[in-house]
């Protein structure tokens, strides 16, 4: 009897020891739900959206940007070196252009336009030159009205070459560049031929009237230089030929 009891005793034993492992794998916290590999795929879809939200508002603002003020002053000046580094006196095309009143109404990158600003500042220096030839009382009358004459033909081709860029259409024809060119090259040796004549008479002793012929001088052939190259000028910046 007393080995029997003793049997029943462990397996009361034993139950109560089953019925505590059940009690306590109940109260086991459960297993997480998302794996490691989920894990890894949910943060790389975040880091993919969150890197396609800041390329599109990057591309946005630089939308925003280019369609608001398409043609920055920083642009134009990197175009206006371009086109000027054709020329024999790059740093007076450049200051010339970038300081005159055409270029600060209109601000470009179009080298046609640019040729047409650098025409307009040698018109204006021209023109301020043969206000200030006044003929002499000192036997150099003769010379000074000669040239005011070449000055005043140079003028007047320079003249025929901006109203041909003002009233031809978009793009100059090959024949329009070789008209400009043409006259152009016409102003350039008719202020040489009275640049070339004051000084055979002695005539431009005045610092200020010899500046100008140098500065107009100057300025002339630096058009001379754009118009002889505005075809590379323009199949570089992409613009359609005729």
């Amino acid at each position: 009897m007393d080995s029997l009891k003793i049997c029943q005793g462990y397996g009361k034993v034993e139950d109560n020891h089953n019925l505590e492992d059940q009690q306590q794998s109940h109260h086991q916290p459960p297993h997480p739900k998302f794996s490691k590999p989920i894990i890894i795929t949910i943060s790389v879809f975040t880091i993919l959206f969150l890197t396609f939200t800041i390329s599109l508002t990057l591309a946005a603002l630089i939308y925003h940007t280019n369609t608001e003020s398409p043609d920055q002053p920083s642009n134009s000046a990197t175009t206006i070196k371009s086109v000027c580094n054709v020329t024999r006196y790059p740093k007076s095309c450049f200051s010339s252009i970038i300081s005159s009143s055409s270029f600060s109404q209109n601000p470009t990158t179009d080298p046609q336009a640019i040729l047409k600003i650098s025409l307009h500042v040698a018109f204006e220096e021209l023109s301020a030159l043969a206000s200030s030839l006044v003929p002499m009382g000192n036997g150099h009358g003769p010379a000074v009205a000669d040239c005011k004459e070449q000055i005043d033909d140079a003028l007047s081709r320079l003249n025929d070459s901006v109203s041909l860029m003002s009233s031809g259409g978009d793009v100059l024809t090959d024949g329009e560049i070789g008209d400009i060119q043409t006259w152009v090259s016409a102003a350039v040796t008719d202020q040489q031929t009275c640049l070339d004549g004051l000084e055979e008479m002695g005539s431009v002793d005045a610092g200020e009237v010899k500046e100008k012929m140098l500065r107009s001088s100057e300025y002339l052939s630096n058009s001379l230089a754009i118009v002889a190259h505005l075809q590379v000028l323009l199949k570089q910046s992409h613009v359609p030929l005729h």
